[in-house]
């Protein structure tokens, strides 16, 4: 698996690529110029990490995606699930719920979502 461990600020400048892309690198340069105050040396030096994790890629000058935000965000979830719930998807949800009410339109959704995966079964 990659190794999307990404800082907060990281995280950010994917976003900023996400959003965008495709995007051109002096196109990223001034956006990051603007969103996070950053020069163009940072900005090449944050890329370049992200290209090296497999995140991100840069060719010909064209900033893209390896992996999309949905997917990133998702495998995210997992490893969270799978490091501080022992794999639980059970326990997770239990911790969280412990702390934050659910609405009844959440807790339908997820009602929704749980038969929908009980049908497929």
């Amino acid at each position: 698996m990659k190794d999307l461990e990404l800082g907060a600020v990281q995280e950010r400048f994917a976003d900023i690529i996400w959003a965008n892309e495709p995007v051109a690198s002096g196109d990223l340069v001034k956006l990051c110029e603007k969103e996070l105050n950053w020069k163009k040396p940072t900005t090449y030096t944050v890329l370049r990490k992200l290209c090296e994790k497999g995140i991100m890629q840069n060719v010909n000058g064209t900033v893209t995606s390896l992996i999309s935000r949905g997917d990133f965000y998702s495998a995210k979830s997992e490893q969270i699930i799978e490091d501080s719930y022992d794999g639980s998807l059970p326990a997770f949800i239990a911790a969280f719920t412990s702390r934050k009410k659910l609405s009844k339109k959440e807790v339908d959704e997820i009602q929704k979502m749980i038969d929908g995966f009980r049908n497929k079964g």
